[in-house]
């Protein structure tokens, strides 16, 4: 556990640099099309150093992650054999392209919405919006109501709860590093298996 909580030691550290909104914007914009670390993972040290700045850096991941969502799509839409077919193979995910296929035919943005709240692979969704041409405002749409309740949901606690909150994360922030951790998988497993 020594290894997480100097990763931990090293997220709070960037959290208070001068770049450190640059890097959480990078995050949340690769995260959307290829990058397998969530933005929260930086979102949530960043805000709690500086809670008048937490509601602003949910914005930020917001509009950079829909942008990001935007990029996925395009790239779905006109280069998913060359670009977006080896993300989805980097990913394992190749045999699911089908299923998730149906799962737009049968639910469009409610699959979009689950895939942006939850630990399914946004950037899988966005990459497959794009593949099979989903409507465009409606993927748009469901990408910013759930990024957006999931970014400000993290801001509000944060807001709400302050110290409690930073406190309460620098003492069970391995077991919650892990958990995060294992739901991000998880995620991804469920994508593999439903």
């Amino acid at each position: 556990m020594i290894i997480l909580r100097k990763w931990m030691d090293k997220l709070w550290e960037l959290a208070a640099r001068r770049g450190a909104r640059k890097v959480l914007a990078a995050v949340s914009f690769t995260e959307a099309v290829f990058f397998p670390i969530p933005p929260d993972l930086f979102l949530i040290p960043m805000a709690m150093s500086n809670r008048s700045k937490s509601f602003s850096l949910a914005w930020l991941c917001l509009w950079t992650s829909l942008v990001g969502g935007v990029a996925g799509y395009l790239l779905g839409y006109f280069f998913m054999h060359s670009i977006g077919f080896p993300i989805l193979e980097f990913y394992g995910l190749m045999a699911k392209y089908q299923v998730i296929h149906e799962w737009y035919n049968r639910y469009n943005a409610w699959a979009v919405a689950l895939a942006g709240f939850t630990p399914l692979p946004y950037k899988v969704c966005t990459l497959t919006a794009g593949a099979f041409q989903i409507n465009w405002p409606v993927f748009v749409l469901a990408s910013a109501l759930s990024r957006g309740s999931r970014f400000f949901i993290i801001a509000a606690l944060i807001n709400w709860k302050g110290e409690q909150a930073r406190i309460f994360l620098e003492k069970r922030f391995d077991a919650l590093l892990i958990a995060a951790l294992v739901v991000g998988i998880l995620g991804f497993v469920a994508l593999k298996f439903l």
